[in-house]
């Protein structure tokens, strides 16, 4: 058993019911009702990507969330004035700010904050005012954790991607130095007050390494998942990657 200490947070991105919607043009799979699924399996929080395209969430399933899940809606999305506008009406418990680019199939990287931090100051202000935990999505550079520390947010998340992306290709030498790079941004992180999260690529093969690091106390883990749940259900799926990451902090 993992301490209440110990324990590491598990968001759950619902995103890609949404894509399953959207695909055939209905108003089902509902991506509430999965929110509320993986509620009652024990997700700690529900993540969902507002696009500026809306190519799967959507305004109203933003506000539906917002609505009806009793457990921590992170609203993640772009820095830009129509998103503030939208978090500032919503006011979701979390915001985690992420690179968008149309083109893209999933987000590829993370926030250059160091160099756009004038403006992230700008942008993040009224959202800490309002009540929100402030979240930048980035890579492992010491800048990127420095910048983020000085404009004011109080969470980093560390993109796993590359990490993923290795580790499912077999490259496990290569995975190693990215897993060691993570695991010293996590601690330089946290020596600079942040808060600090993990996500993208996650399964239930390369989890383990990723949630053994102590430092960072949420992972946000979405497409597997959801990938995951066609085969298992989702609440089975949940508990299964639940298991795993508590085996690695114990």
């Amino acid at each position: 058993m993992v301490s209440a200490l110990l324990r590491q947070r598990l968001g759950i991105n619902i995103d890609h019911v949404a894509t399953v919607r959207n695909a055939r043009g209905a108003v089902w799979p509902d991506p509430l009702r999965a929110a509320l699924l993986a509620e009652a399996a024990g997700a700690d929080g529900i993540t969902a990507h507002l696009r500026e395209d809306r190519r799967h969430i959507r305004d109203s399933d933003m506000e539906a969330l917002r609505a009806g899940i009793g457990i921590p809606l992170n609203f993640e999305c772009a820095a830009t004035d129509e998103m503030a506008a939208i978090i500032l009406r919503l006011k979701p418990h979390a915001v985690c700010l992420v690179p968008e680019n149309r083109a893209e199939r999933t987000t590829e990287g993370g926030l250059d904050v160091a160099s756009d931090a004038n403006r992230l100051t700008d942008f993040i202000t009224p959202l800490r005012e309002a009540g929100c935990r402030v979240s930048m999505f980035i890579g492992h550079d010491p800048r990127q954790i420095e910048a983020s520390a000085r404009i004011g947010a109080a969470v980093v998340e560390l993109h796993t991607g590359h990490y993923s992306d290795l580790h499912a290709e077999g490259r496990m030498d290569e995975a190693e130095v990215e897993l060691n790079a993570l695991r010293k941004a996590a601690a330089y992180a946290h020596s600079l007050g942040l808060e600090v999260h993990a996500g993208h690529g996650l399964t239930y093969d390369n989890v383990a390494p990723i949630a053994a690091i102590p430092e960072i106390i949420e992972l946000n883990i979405g497409h597997f998942l959801i990938g995951e749940a066609i085969y298992v259900g989702l609440e089975a799926a949940i508990e299964e990657m639940r298991r795993r990451m508590d085996q690695a902090r114990a």
